[in-house]
């Protein structure tokens, strides 16, 4: 039993291929140009690093809720219902067929 256990662990201890050279590492430059973090902020969409490159994730940096200003989308988003009127459209939508 012993035996074998030996085996086993001078099979793990020996480096397999003993023909490789063993691996080395090696640091890489950083890509800033300066220390300052503020020049990896975006000024504009697209032009951050990271998630700040991709326009598709703009929404997710808004600060304040978008209110519009143009006549033609307030016309189309039509008078907003009172209390009353969600009320009785819940009561329709909750009613069972």
């Amino acid at each position: 039993m012993s035996n074998l256990f030996n085996k086993m662990k001078s099979k793990a201890t020996s480096g397999g291929d003993n023909g490789q050279e063993e691996q080395s590492f090696s640091i890489q430059p950083h890509p800033a140009k300066t220390n300052n973090p503020a020049d990896l902020q975006n000024p504009a969409p697209g032009t951050g690093m990271g998630l700040n490159n991709s326009e598709q994730m703009a929404p997710f940096h808004a600060r304040d809720p978008h209110v519009p200003t143009d006549p033609q989308v307030l016309e189309a988003m039509g008078k907003q219902e009172g209390r009353d009127e969600l009320r009785a459209r819940q009561a329709e939508l909750n009613r069972e067929k």
